[in-house]
């Protein structure tokens, strides 16, 4: 049998989901996945390896534990990542010079092509996750978004690096 609710319990409201902005970012992460896995699907790429590939291509040569802080992912995950995008020859490890326990990340010549390819998709898909908004609401939107990531990045359980 269920505990009888404390009159604590019963002096704070249920608020409606639509009240909750948490409830709506975590709608908003859904919808934009399902976009980009839309546009991006003949590349066959989701949005966290597109990240990484990304990366990749700003700072060859970085470890896999770098790679993560640096796109919001923990270093558990990420080893995943990397697996799933050296398996398809898109990343290479190296063993780092200094630290046999590290491995050094590059793309492949076959990773920086798909990155080419994907990067007229990905643009398309951000551009279908601003739509609804009008043109000059989408800078400040995304000032805001960028806020609440930025106050918050601590939170997270990756925590990224700017």
């Amino acid at each position: 049998m269920p505990a009888a609710p404390t009159a604590a319990a019963d002096a704070v409201p249920l608020p409606a989901l639509a009240d909750l902005p948490g409830h709506h970012i975590r709608r908003l992460q859904q919808i934009a996945v399902a976009i980009f896995l839309e546009e991006t699907e003949a590349q066959g790429i989701t949005p966290v390896q597109f990240a990484a590939l990304a990366e990749l291509a700003r700072q060859p040569g970085i470890d896999q534990r770098t790679l993560g802080r640096r796109i919001g992912f923990d270093t558990s995950t990420i080893g995943g990542v990397i697996d799933r995008l050296q398996a398809r020859g898109l990343v290479q490890r190296a063993l780092s010079p200094g630290d046999r326990r590290v491995r050094l990340l590059s793309l492949t010549g076959a990773g920086q092509s798909l990155l080419a390819e994907v990067l007229l998709p990905m643009h398309r898909a951000q551009a279908r996750m601003l739509a609804p908004l009008a043109p000059a609401e989408r800078p400040q939107f995304m000032r805001m978004l960028r806020q609440l990531v930025e106050a918050n990045n601590q939170l997270s359980r990756a925590p990224s690096e700017t």
